[in-house]
């Protein structure tokens, strides 16, 4: 790809343009994102780890810890979930449709691929500094159990975007004003985060029920950032967790390549 002045744009260069305005936008509204991303975890933490944890005592179901310290690997690993969500449907929507911003984007010399690698890698970049603020105000409250609970950053980074590849895929599919993403939140997102082992053990649920939460992202993310950061589970089962993710992300990451370009290609 070539600027008008002959000047080549490799894929990296042309992703990071798009990081670039992506983060040109967001340092100005920032605000706006603050409390689903950030705030809405830590009240979590407050409220379920200290508040309900308080009537929990340590036993094999906590692993033998504090409850606040059990929650925390898991719900860093949710609260990725729900901003990964979040950005991969509405926001990619109003590009397509009310804002246009990749229909303008793609009039320059950055095509479809590097358009998406730029998205992908922005929502990458949103997750990592939301997990990791959450993380920094977290461990004076005492909800960590140790430095290995940094191992949770990339589990959720990891948890995150198993989520936002494929929804970003379907994203851009949509024509309609987005009804089909409030079916997104409250049929897929909200019972991931209420039955996928983040407050509980899921092997506390029926049966029948355990094999769908295994299949579902936040569960291989929860038990990946819970075993990363307490140090109970053996590898193999830890290079699963995260083989699993990452095959979602690559799938993912593939579908939206073939969404985006059927789209924007001219």
């Amino acid at each position: 790809m070539r600027t008008a002045t002959g000047t080549a744009i490799g894929p990296a260069r042309s992703a990071l343009m798009v990081i670039e305005s992506a983060w040109v936008w967001y340092k100005r509204n920032w605000r706006s994102s603050a409390v689903s991303s950030i705030l809405q975890p830590l009240l979590f933490l407050v409220a379920l780890g200290f508040g309900f944890g308080s009537q929990v005592r340590p036993s094999e179901a906590t692993l033998g810890l504090p409850y606040v310290q059990y929650l925390a690997p898991a719900l860093v690993c949710a609260a990725a979930m729900q901003t990964a969500a979040f950005e991969s449907t509405f926001p990619i929507l109003s590009s397509f449709k009310w804002q246009r911003n990749y229909i303008a984007i793609t009039a320059t010399p950055i095509g479809p691929k590097p358009l998406v690698g730029g998205v992908l890698a922005w929502i990458a970049v949103r997750l990592s500094v939301s997990a990791a603020i959450f993380l920094v105000i977290a461990a004076p409250l005492g909800a960590l159990a140790g430095p290995a609970t940094a191992w949770a950053l990339p589990a959720a980074i990891l948890t995150g975007m198993a989520i936002a590849a494929p929804v970003v895929a379907y994203s851009s599919t949509i024509e309609s004003e987005g009804q089909q993403f409030n079916a997104i939140f409250r049929f897929i997102i909200i019972p991931m985060m209420m039955f996928s082992g983040t407050f509980f053990p899921v092997e506390q649920l029926p049966g029948w029920v355990q094999p769908l939460v295994w299949i579902t992202p936040l569960w291989h993310g929860t038990e990946l950032s819970r075993g990363l950061s307490f140090g109970t589970a053996d590898a193999l089962p830890l290079l699963g967790h995260a083989a699993y993710l990452l095959v979602l992300i690559a799938v993912g990451a593939y579908l939206c390549t073939r969404t985006f370009t059927r789209r924007l290609a001219v």
